[in-house]
């Protein structure tokens, strides 16, 4: 037992705590994921197409955008809508809650580069001491 800020007293195991942030780690790896924050941020500013998420994100192969944009979607964080043109024409918009998070992802971004630095340095020489 331990006593939390408040003074009163918790009881807690570390297997209970992994069982209660279990369902809360899953979703923050999900939106903090490689792909998903820059297709999270593009998909707040309007709807965006496939390919203009292709062009905008260097690196992402097809493959991985296409899994990317249906894990976001199947989340509730995007909204696929196909318009019967040919070809068809597919567009994705950010959901109520993607937008929310617009603002969370926008501060660990400035958060990131704030400290980028001092983590490069931390790094350095942390592998210094590991290499004595």
């Amino acid at each position: 037992m331990s006593q939390g800020h408040t003074g009163v007293t918790v009881e807690a195991t570390a297997a209970d705590l992994v069982a209660e942030s279990c369902p809360m780690i899953e979703v923050l790896g999900r939106v903090s994921g490689k792909w998903s924050i820059p297709i999270l941020m593009a998909a707040t500013r309007g709807p965006i197409r496939f390919t203009e998420l292709e062009r905008a994100i260097p690196d992402i192969s097809r493959r991985m955008l296409t899994l990317t944009l249906r894990n976001l979607e199947r989340d509730g964080l995007l909204t696929r809508t196909v318009y019967p043109t040919v070809p068809p024409r597919v567009e994705y918009t950010a959901t109520a809650m993607a937008a929310e998070l617009r603002g969370t992802l926008t501060e660990l971004t400035v958060w990131a580069e704030r400290h980028r630095s001092g983590v490069d340095r931390a790094r350095a020489a942390y592998d210094a001491q590991q290499a004595r």
